[in-house]
């Protein structure tokens, strides 16, 4: 019985949870493999549906910010405890400022760690967690990155020479034609400022079609509260009747296949879900191409447009195009499906399987 040790800070609503969890239940339909999900962060909360499998682990203490450096310590102590005492064969580590933690807490252990990035490729984690990742990720045994420039980059710094090129699993949306398609462009993310909401709001309030509703769907984060500030904008520039704050949603799929297109204006991603999502349900995209991500997925022109990033001009243009032309719109969607195949959920778990399990 190989046994697979997945760390991550939770299961709370997110893209890299989302990924986690699909890895995860993947991973328990072979029968030969045993997996324990640790998980490290402060709430260790677990939203998404696990297999029965999944033997969970969690510290049975509560992280007090208060006591950040105290609780830090305690959770590096319960991590290699844990890992010591599940003794597994490999371990995936998800997230830049995790990677770090757990890289730390098995320093010199026995186990090989695999480590993948979530975020912007390169992102500054700040002088500590530079100076960590420049120290710890190359005694991981291999690093997964997200995109090909993710790679270029970690070659670049030479945070680790094992590494392999992975994308995210997109789950399948399928629609069984009982929810009706309406006039709603849909954006979907966290309510922080790279997702630029504030932009997409205003180039729909120009646009100025009244049978269009935009619709975003998104809890705030990092404490910003930015929903307060799109509120007030929406209604400063009188859009409220036709601009929604949906706010943070478990069942997201039935915004997917209500909604006829997908708008997305963030300008820091390493891979979006969400655009694969969008597509898999059958929506044309108009994304900014920002560093990493949407170029992956959408083909310009074919199942969506990639607009230069902060080309408002370009980025109205395009999302009144779709919205106007509705033999432009199926076509598009004809592409969509086919055109993301490969992030096939089976066929991404089965190459991070293989890959962590390429020394055993």
């Amino acid at each position: 019985m190989k046994k697979v040790c997945l760390i991550i800070h939770s299961l709370c609503i997110g893209g890299m949870e989302r990924v986690m969890t699909l890895i995860a239940n993947n991973f328990t339909e072979r029968e030969d493999t045993e997996v324990h999900l640790v998980l490290i962060g402060r709430k260790r909360e677990i939203v998404y549906e696990i297999s029965d499998r999944i033997i969970v682990h969690k510290p049975c203490f509560e992280f007090n910010n208060a006591w950040r450096t105290i609780n830090t310590f305690r959770t590096i102590f319960f991590l290699r405890s844990k890992v010591i005492e599940i003794s597994p064969d490999t371990v995936l580590s998800f997230g830049e400022e995790w990677n770090n933690l757990v890289l730390l807490s098995l320093f010199r252990t026995e186990y090989s760690v695999f480590i993948a990035d979530r975020s912007q490729p390169g992102k500054d984690l700040g002088r500590l967690n530079n100076y960590l990742r420049r120290k710890l990720y190359p005694t991981a045994v291999g690093y997964i990155a997200q995109t090909k420039r993710a790679k270029n980059i970690c070659l670049k710094n030479e945070w680790n020479n094992n590494v392999q090129v992975i994308g995210n699993p997109i789950r399948e949306i399928k629609s069984n034609g009982q929810i009706e398609k309406k006039n709603i462009i849909l954006s979907v993310g966290r309510l922080i400022k790279t997702k630029n909401f504030d932009q997409l709001i205003c180039m729909f309030s120009e646009i100025n079609n009244g049978d269009w509703k935009l619709i975003i769907v998104g809890g705030d984060a990092k404490k910003m509260k930015l929903s307060v500030d799109l509120q007030r904008l929406i209604n400063e520039i009188g859009v409220e009747h036709s601009v929604i704050l949906a706010g943070e949603q478990e069942n997201i799929d039935r915004y997917y296949k209500k909604s006829k297109i997908f708008a997305f204006t963030s300008s820091s991603e390493g891979f979006p879900n969400v655009i694969g999502e969008a597509l898999s349900a059958g929506l044309p995209v108009v994304s900014y191409d920002c560093t990493a991500g949407p170029s992956e997925m959408i083909e310009d022109g074919k199942n969506g447009f990639l607009i230069p990033e902060f080309n408002q001009t370009k980025f109205k243009k395009k999302l009144s195009q779709l919205m106007l032309d509705r033999k432009l719109r199926k076509n598009m969607s004809k592409g969509t499906k086919s055109s993301i195949y490969r992030f096939n959920t089976n066929i991404i778990a089965n190459k991070f399987y293989s890959f962590i399990n390429e020394d055993g």
